[in-house]
């Protein structure tokens, strides 16, 4: 091979990157674009005495200062800095309409997952909601290891009542390094007007809006919404004070973030008299201030009929002022009481509203959310019994969704615990027509004794099995609505009530070293379905692209959605099939080193090129 030649394919073929997204390295040249001068020539770092000069006044050289910190932070800091060389192998198995649902559930330690989502879903996901161990003393499982990710995670795969008691001398501690990274990384994923909710009880309702203020900033608390969990008092505190609430902290990742708001009631416009304005209601004038507060809201309105004049309320006045008071009269939007004891009233007009939400309180009314029995109730009721312990109501989640997370956008819940946020985001899809998407993670933690007489090893297959039952109730409603269709009428379309499993394991590949292959080896028993879903997660590509398997001028390769990957992994790769491949227009390119001879890789350099120069991108080649 020419010098011209061995450039040519150096230049287009790239070795898989095996790690997962670098967040250090990204910010770091995200500052370096910012500020080019504070370069460190050939080390890839940064200048950071630089930098203080050139921010100047705006560096805090404050040595006293707030801040929240605890025993392992800098190491839980660490944790969500450091990559990920893991990968997620596809159980079709498992899966529900393999082929075209968008929805995901993932088995594994959401750390390692949270790292490899990176890629693919950074800025993407609409809705995060989650409901992490409470940190009661008996509902901690999670013991994350610095040194070995994958084995810290099989070995606690299996595991059940792992606690974290409030006799340890680092109870809040520990609890605290595990959320710390989680939030962290989470935060990279929601797109500029996504929004994070948390579940929380009184227990750790301090401590995660302190990191979530860190990792947020605290401007960006939208609101704490408090939900009455519990129908009945509970007697059985020692205080008799009945922890009866439960927290939801509700942050944006910037201001552009916000719910729907609530509906406006309509019901009470109406139009009795005939008014061609339209419908109106009748409402209060009474304002919130007293006279030394309000001077100017507090005067006589007189009926310029009857002359009767109507003092205000001495402690509250009237909510607006004697202009525009004066100016609604004469537009006859002031209702006089027939009765002169009787108060004025505005006459507000449907068409004046300007929309049709209001906003969205902080208390969760029960008949709208449910309590922690409905959750358990409709638990029971799809499963027979108490196999999972206090669930969420579906009903809970669903209100949830509706006001964060509209058309096709994405949920995730990477403490997804008996699937309810994926059943609430399919009935809410169900119920308005929407197609949102879920992601679900969930580290297959062992099940309880009634669980495991049932069948269920794990609460993977739990939250698995309560979303096949979801989604088949849902078909089964809509299969019978179609049947009670009129001639003419369209039925209905079943919505994607599928999901992929996806399971953390570690990379297909032996000899990996920072992100590098020095041998490429396939591990045993790893299949071609498994690397196509590594060269995915590790391309940034969403996992639940559409893959087809077929056959270029006779030669076996894998096309994710339509081309836009095109795999290649088996003997037998030929000129001619690079140049059937070529003609495809692929955006990318992927194969197996041992199916590449020198002859064919620059081949496939000048094929690719060729094709590419044509179209006006470049096609990218990567292999491992």
């Amino acid at each position: 091979m020419t010098p011209e030649e061995q450039k040519l394919v150096d230049e287009s073929f790239v070795k898989m990157e095996l790690e997962s997204e670098n967040l250090v390295a990204d910010r770091i040249e995200q500052l370096k674009a910012l500020f080019p001068e504070i370069a460190v020539e050939g080390e890839g770092g940064i200048d950071f005495e630089k930098l203080r000069l050139i921010l100047g006044d705006e560096v805090d050289e404050g040595q006293e200062r707030y801040a929240f910190t605890w025993p392992g932070k800098a190491n839980a800091i660490r944790q969500a800095q450091t990559p990920s060389t893991a990968t997620l192998r596809p159980d079709e198995q498992d899966s529900v309409d393999w082929d075209t649902t968008e929805n995901l559930y993932i088995e594994g330690d959401n750390l390692e997952v949270l790292k490899l989502l990176q890629r693919g879903y950074h800025g993407k996901v609409k809705m995060i909601y989650i409901d992490p161990p409470y940190n009661t003393g008996h509902d901690f499982v999670y013991k994350d290891s610095f040194q070995d990710s994958i084995a810290n995670y099989k070995e606690q795969a299996g595991l059940s009542g792992q606690s974290n008691t409030d006799t340890s001398g680092r109870y809040h501690s520990d609890w605290l390094s595990m959320m710390y990274p989680r939030l962290r990384l989470a935060r990279e994923l929601l797109s500029d007007d996504g929004i994070l909710i948390a579940s929380i009880d009184d227990n750790e309702l301090k401590n995660l809006r302190e990191i979530c203020d860190e990792i947020f900033g605290e401007l960006n608390l939208m609101g704490i919404l408090q939900w009455r969990r519990r129908q009945n008092a509970d007697s059985r505190n020692q205080t008799k004070i009945s922890p009866d609430n439960e927290y939801l902290l509700v942050y944006g990742k910037t201001d552009r973030a916000a719910f729907r708001g609530a509906d406006i009631d309509t019901s009470k416009y109406k139009n009795p008299d005939d008014d061609p304005r339209g419908p109106w209601a009748s409402i209060d004038l009474s304002g919130l201030a007293n006279a030394s507060q309000r001077p100017n809201l507090h005067f006589d309105i007189i009926d310029p009929k009857t002359g009767i004049s109507y003092p205000p309320n001495p402690r509250r006045g009237w909510s607006k002022s004697r202009e525009t008071i004066a100016r609604m009269i004469a537009e006859d939007r002031i209702l006089f009481p027939s009765n002169p004891e009787g108060r004025p009233r505005e006459k507000k007009f449907l068409a004046d509203l300007g929309s049709s939400v209001t906003g969205f309180s902080t208390w969760l009314d029960s008949d709208l959310v449910g309590y922690t029995t409905q959750g358990t109730r409709e638990f029971s009721d799809m499963f027979g019994g108490k196999l999972f312990d206090f669930p969420k109501p579906t009903s809970l989640i669903r209100v949830l969704v509706k006001q964060a997370v509209s058309e096709n956008e994405v949920v995730l819940d990477f403490f997804s615990g008996s699937g309810t946020t994926a059943q609430a985001t399919l009935e809410q899809n169900f119920e308005d027509g929407n197609q949102r998407r879920f992601i679900l993670v969930q580290i297959p933690e062992k099940a309880n004794a009634e669980a495991i007489e049932s069948g269920f090893e794990n609460l993977c297959q739990i939250g698995e099995e309560r979303i096949r039952r979801a989604g088949q109730k849902i078909k089964s409603e809509i299969e019978e609505e179609n049947k009670q269709l009129k001639l003419g009428e369209e039925p209905k379309p079943i919505p994607d009530i599928g999901f992929r499993v996806l399971k953390l394991d570690s990379s297909n590949f032996d000899e990996v070293s920072g992100g590098a292959l020095f041998d490429n080896v396939v591990k045993p028993g790893r299949t071609n379905d498994d690397i196509i879903f590594e060269m995915m997660l590790k391309w940034g590509l969403d996992l639940s692209l559409p893959i087809e398997k077929t056959e270029i001028a006779g030669y076996p390769v894998t096309s994710i959605a339509a081309d836009e990957l095109i795999c290649c992994m088996d003997e037998g790769l030929t000129v001619p099939v690079l140049e059937a491949i070529a003609v495809r227009e692929p955006k990318r390119v992927f194969f197996l080193d041992s199916v590449l001879t020198d002859t064919l890789k620059l081949n496939a350099a000048q094929i690719f090129k060729r094709v590419g120069d044509k179209l006006g991108y470049a096609i990218e080649l990567r292999t491992v």
